[in-house]
């Protein structure tokens, strides 16, 4: 068995350390003791960026905003979906994680931090979106291991009614908020209805070979 390695860590000033680790060609990005995500399980964050590419399909120049890049699976499924006319803004407020993306896993990449549809912001999420109105075509957010502020204290924000109002807000009639989540969330749902959306959960497989945990997607439409 090929041992992990500590490639580097990341103390966070209002959560537990942030580590990114290698085994072989598999990558992992922990956050204390618990994995937020893992090169060999992509499939959730790929279907967080198709469903919403499905939602847009015939919409103008799309305008997406992705709150959180991790290992770029959900930067990818969209560039793949969308045309050559949109752009696409990546917020993410861990400057070593945009490190480790053009550095130990560049190859996993693949050059989409490079495609000129995208726009790379080292900052919070929550600034984009509190900035505009009727601006965004489709949110992505997968900044947390679920409406929870699990990874910092301050992801809370993005979920509370007031965050829910500065996303809806934010998007044009018609656009979409979509949320990853490890696990189902019933009060999050809840919520979602009350800032105005018309929300539906979509269960989703970790893994693209369509077995193991299954993980939840929010599809919230603003009508």
């Amino acid at each position: 068995m090929i041992p992990w390695v500590r490639l580097d860590a990341v103390q966070q000033d209002d959560g537990p350390e942030l580590r990114l680790m290698q085994r072989g060609t598999e990558f992992s990005i922990m956050l204390g003791t618990n994995e937020l995500m893992n090169s060999r399980l992509s499939g959730s964050e790929q279907a967080l960026a198709s469903l919403a590419c499905a939602r847009l399909a015939g919409r103008g120049p799309v305008r997406m905003l992705i709150g959180g890049l991790g290992m770029g699976f959900t930067l990818r499924a969209a560039l793949a979906e969308l045309p050559a006319d949109a752009h696409v803004t990546v917020a993410e407020l861990v400057p070593e994680v945009i490190g480790w993306a053009r550095g130990p896993m560049a190859e996993l990449f693949g050059g989409c931090l490079d495609d000129p549809r995208v726009e790379l912001l080292a900052a919070d999420v929550g600034a984009p979106i509190r900035a505009a109105t009727g601006a965004w075509d489709a949110i992505l957010l997968d900044v947390d291991n679920g409406p929870d502020g699990l990874s910092r204290s301050g992801n809370d924000a993005l979920y509370s009614p007031q965050g829910l109002a500065a996303a809806f807000r934010a998007l044009k009639p018609g656009g979409v908020f979509s949320v990853w989540s490890s696990a189902p969330d019933p009060a999050f749902t809840r919520r979602l209805g009350r800032a105005g959306f018309a929300a539906s959960e979509v269960p989703t497989r970790a893994s693209t070979k369509k077995r193991g945990a299954r993980h939840m997607i929010w599809m919230a439409v603003k009508p």
